[in-house]
């Protein structure tokens, strides 16, 4: 009986398909490789993909056979060109070739790809298709996973590793006193490749020729390897548990924010602190509730249900993820590691468009989640994309900020017509205002409120004068201005009669003196935070040059961004918020400047404390 030939295509090569028929006597005779089949593979193993390697070495295995006489194999065709290779994908030229090959030696064409299969039974080709099926048999990997391990992580010449407990209550623990061979690495790398091509439920997500994303069910596969990192390496992450929005336990009140009246949504949170897990619960809640609803994931890594669509920003560009969900408009779009100015760009499209977006990304504060956002937008801008921050800290909700914009007086100044717009940064549980953030100059300028004590220029200087006036009268004081016209002075018991003087006469002259309410309280019955206080700062080296306009003090660079405070003979002056230039400015017309530049003409000795 005359034995059959039979062409391979690229897809079966590399599920090491030609072997396993061969071995399991379900196929014999005459194999036949297309050229164009080992080009592909060797331009696939040159861009460091994995597939290409498992595709050389299923050919090497077929040479085996050949050499023990059990099979007889040739190479036919010709070379494919760099443009017919680098568009195998998208034209479809290497199929055409290895289709037409088939037609030619009249032989039976064995594939893995759908449409190459339908394509060359339309050419009247005889086709063996090869359907993936689900293995039942475990990666190798998993054995070092149990029911509280978070991650694995292995490399070449180190022990085994694993993260075990929960989110914020974790050990990095040895698995294994034996450090892990090179060749051991690499065969978990292999198989998790070869499987995740198999395997229904898994895909490759990236694949670098230093780097591959694998999604291989429930794990997050990430190998590294030579030259992008050191040596062979491979991390594992599984969630240990999936969480519903109820298990939160939420006050009422923060619940129905979340749920309800959230649109532009910030989940942020450190590494590992259950961000994701958040984001998975508040996405089956709004599905389970009616609302369809999406993910953009790079990688593709929530465990979510199968109502829920989930696109991968790896395998997709900007514009066709903006197509799709605009046109399919879904109720609610989760934005899973949002990471560089594209992502950022395409959650504010997304907002702007009317959608209910949450985005989730890695900030060390919640304020540092905002800060992500104003480098790439206009501060007006914030408010109508992000309106809630969700921090998450040890797997649980710390922190819910809302934001919003007026327009008023910053917090800190006084004249009005300093008004400005303003977004505010509020406590959602307190209603208490956290930050205020504005553009002053050419800058954005994020500034944390505190109830205590604002800083206020005009305030300091009355300090200042008050304290000035009152050291005829007493060694010991501190100084506290609550208004434009009033403050309160803390001095020593024993002092108190003296000030108010017979009749409250000293006091009434020191009031006409300054212009300004005093009310004189026991300085050891109080403990307050005032405007000439010094803590813990430290005095820095500085030049200070005039200009025409201004009186400039010059620190070291590692200072811009700190908040300084300028002494003039001990006595506190001014505090001010160092900017990049690493300077600090002060305008001579100013009462301050005024004030400064007679202290300067003087010689006072003038310290600078950051």
């Amino acid at each position: 009986m005359e034995e059959k030939s039979y062409v391979m295509d690229t897809s079966v090569v590399i599920e090491g398909i030609p072997s396993q028929y061969l071995n399991s006597k379900k196929i014999s005779g005459k194999i036949i490789i297309p050229k164009a089949v080992l080009a592909e593979l060797e331009h696939q193993a040159n861009q460091g993909q994995e597939i290409g390697f498992l595709g050389l070495e299923e050919l090497q295995k077929l040479q085996l056979l050949s050499k023990q006489g059990k099979i007889e194999l040739s190479y036919v065709g010709e070379r494919p060109n760099l443009y017919q290779i680098t568009n195998a994908k998208s034209g479809g030229e290497i199929d055409a070739l290895i289709r037409d090959i088939a037609y030619n030696e009249n032989a039976i064409l064995i594939s893995a790809d759908k449409i190459q299969s339908e394509a060359a039974k339309a050419l009247g080709v005889e086709v063996i298709y090869y359907h993936r099926q689900e293995l039942k048999e475990k990666l190798q990997i998993e054995a070092y996973f149990d029911s509280t391990t978070m991650s694995v992580h292995l490399k070449e010449s180190c022990n085994p590793k694993a993260k075990k407990g929960k989110p914020g209550e974790w050990k990095l623990l040895d698995l294994s006193n034996t450090p892990l061979k090179q060749s051991e690495v690499q065969d978990y790398a292999k198989e998790i490749v070869e499987r995740s091509r198999i395997e229904p439920n898994a895909f490759i997500e990236i694949s670098r020729p230093g780097s591959t994303i694998v999604q291989y069910k429930d794990y997050r596969i990430v190998i590294a390897k030579p030259p992008v990192s050191d040596g062979w390496e491979i991390t594992a992450v599984k969630p240990i548990k999936v969480l519903n929005i109820e298990d939160y336990k939420l006050p009422e009140k923060i619940s129905e924010r979340i749920k309800l009246k959230a649109r532009g949504v910030v989940i942020a949170g450190t590494t590992g602190s259950g961000k994701s897990t958040f984001c998975q619960s508040l996405a089956e809640y709004y599905s389970k509730n009616n609302f369809v609803t999406k993910t953009i994931e790079s990688p593709r890594s929530l465990i979510l249900s199968k109502d829920i669509t989930q696109y991968s920003k790896n395998l997709a560009t900007e514009d066709e993820i903006h197509d799709i969900l605009f046109l399919s408009r879904p109720d609610y779009i989760v934005f899973d590691e949002m990471r560089n100015t594209p992502d950022f760009a395409l959650y504010t499209d997304l907002r702007l468009g009317g959608s209910n977006v949450l985005g989730v990304l890695h900030a060390a504060t919640p304020i540092d989640a905002i800060q992500r956002f104003i480098s790439r937008l206009d501060v007006g801008m914030i408010p109508s994309v992000l309106d809630t921050l969700i921090f998450i800290e040890n797997g649980n909700v710390g922190k819910i900020m809302t934001v919003q914009m007026i327009v008023k007086v910053p917090s800190g100044m006084q004249e009005a017509d300093l008004a400005r717009p303003v977004v505010e940064v509020k406590d959602f549980n307190t209603n208490k205002l956290e930050f205020e953030i504005y553009s002053y100059g050419e800058e954005t300028i994020v500034i944390p409120v505190q109830e205590e004590f604002v800083h206020d220029p005009t305030k300091l200087l009355a300090a200042k004068q008050i304290e000035k006036e009152l050291l005829n009268y007493v060694d010991k004081l501190k100084v506290k201005v609550i208004g434009s016209n009033q403050a309160e002075i803390y001095i020593p018991e024993k002092d108190i009669a003296r000030v108010i003087g017979k009749e409250g006469k000293t006091i009434d002259q020191i009031e006409k003196s300054l212009g300004i309410r005093i009310t004189v309280k026991e300085l050891e019955s109080v403990k307050i935070k005032t405007e000439n206080e010094n803590i813990n700062k430290q005095p820095i080296r500085y030049k200070v040059e005039e200009t025409k306009k201004a009186i400039v003090f010059r620190l070291p660079q590692e200072y811009s961004g700190t908040s300084a405070e300028i002494y003039v003979d001990n006595h506190f002056l001014l505090t001010y918020t160092v900017g990049k230039k690493a300077e600090i400015k002060i305008n001579k017309k100013s009462k301050l400047g005024q004030e400064l530049s007679r202290d300067l003409n003087i010689n006072k000795e003038i310290e600078i404390k950051i």
